[in-house]
């Protein structure tokens, strides 16, 4: 399949055509056979074993050095000691498996909950279908509030959507026919009908998670606690060689010169280190979950607390993701309070926009008096007449107010040029 930005701009025959589909959509059997070659639209994570899962918590780094001391104290017959250390290794084990586990059956019960369906056209029919269903060149249909289960291409309508979650936009995005829409983006206003062009891990969204699922870098925690160690490796290591030294010169026992180098070597492995930290972690991310927060992966509480400096992209969609009114500016013979307030007239809080609900917000903030206004009617924003429009009732008589870009409210109004060049 191509990739998803491919069919940008791309003919709706030539698009279709691509995707051997029709504005029909597909029959039963044919989505059938494509589900078969494409898998279902669902980011399949890899199963592991849980058995091997737990072994691997004696591999790593910080085992082997536990693993190393615990070797040591058998060495020089201290069997109690390593039995302690064996201990203190298997309860950073069990402690970090059963977290992982629980983490990950709390998010699979999650996703069983929050299964997605779509209205798709098969056969010459609309029906509802699991998003994991789909296929492409299946035939969607999306308005208002729906989210987009796949990466798509618009055939017919207009609509807005929310992509925050992949691109960091705050305010939605106008899409039209030949525009894509990816997976994971939410429809604000409108309706469309479009055509699936990619599903599961071919989507923007699915590239990207295989991303993140494909880069393991070793966490902040393991490369501090393995200088620690390192360090003290060293001294352990050069105190050894002047105790060596001292004890051949003395002509002493060569038996009890290694008794005592396995001591300082020994003693240089923090063995309780690794332990404590899993039951730090563990406490941390037990807090965290009474306050909802899932935390699948223990180290990542200390990578996200060691944070100096975060980079992004878009000022305030990070923290906020939502606009607000910073200034108002009137124009002729208004004010500021009639500019707010014939703009919240014009606003409407039930249909969740972002612009409306900065100006209602801004409005309230500011102790608009609302007293004789009264909305009548009201029609929402659309991307082909990118305005709002009210009919209102103000002071017992009745007006029309439109709010909207500065070139659609010019053309509709009877304005100065010196006011225009103002506002502009």
């Amino acid at each position: 399949m191509k990739p998803t930005n491919d069919y940008r701009a791309m003919a709706e025959n030539e698009a279709l055509g691509e995707l051997r589909t029709g504005t029909g959509g597909l029959t039963e059997e044919e989505a059938a056979r494509r589900l078969r070659e494409y898998g279902p639209n669902e980011i399949q994570e890899e199963k592991k074993n849980p058995v091997l899962q737990f072994l691997k918590r004696y591999w790593g780094p910080m085992p082997w050095l536990l693993e190393f001391a615990m070797a040591l104290t058998v060495l020089v017959g201290h069997y109690t000691e390593g039995i302690l250390i064996f201990a203190l290794l298997t309860i950073n084990a069990v402690i970090g498996f059963a977290q992982s586990r629980n983490s990950q059956k709390a998010v699979s019960l999650l996703k069983k909950r929050l299964q997605i369906k779509t209205k798709v056209l098969r056969g010459g029919e609309w029906v509802l279908k699991d998003a994991k269903e789909l296929v492409p060149g299946d035939m969607l249909n999306l308005r208002l509030g729906d989210f987009v289960p796949a990466d798509v291409y618009v055939t017919e309508g207009a609509a807005a959507v929310d992509a925050s979650a992949l691109t960091g936009e705050s305010l939605p995005l106008d899409v039209s026919p030949a525009d894509v829409v990816y997976s994971g983006s939410v429809v604000k206003r409108g309706e469309v009908r479009a055509a699936v062009v990619n599903t599961a891990r071919n989507t923007y969204f699915g590239k990207t998670v295989s991303l993140v699922q494909t880069a393991k870098p070793a966490s902040k925690q393991q490369k501090v606690m393995f200088s620690i160690v390192k360090y003290m490796m060293y001294l352990g290591v050069c105190a050894s060689a002047v105790i060596t030294c001292y004890a051949l010169i003395i002509h002493k026992d060569v038996m009890s010169i290694m008794s005592l180098i396995i001591v300082f070597l020994m003693g240089a492995v923090p063995v309780a280190l690794p332990a404590v930290m899993t039951i730090v972690q563990a406490v941390g991310a037990v807090d965290l979950s009474k306050k909802g927060v899932l935390v699948t992966r223990l180290d990542s509480l200390e990578d996200a607390a060691s944070i100096d400096t975060f980079c992004f992209d878009k000022t305030g969609t990070v923290t906020q993701n939502r606009l607000s009114v910073t200034e108002c500016r009137a124009f002729g013979d208004f004010g500021k309070e009639d500019a707010l307030r014939f703009a919240a007239l014009a606003s409407n809080a039930d249909e969740m926009d972002a612009i409306d609900t900065a100006v209602l917000q801004y409005a309230a903030s500011e102790k608009i008096s609302m007293d004789g206004c009264r909305q009548l009617s009201y029609i929402p924003f659309s991307p082909a007449g990118k305005r709002t429009e009210a009919a209102a009732e103000v002071n017992g008589k009745t007006c029309r107010v439109f709010k909207g870009a500065p070139q659609v409210i010019f053309s509709l109004c009877c304005i100065e040029p010196e006011i225009k060049e103002a506002a502009g």
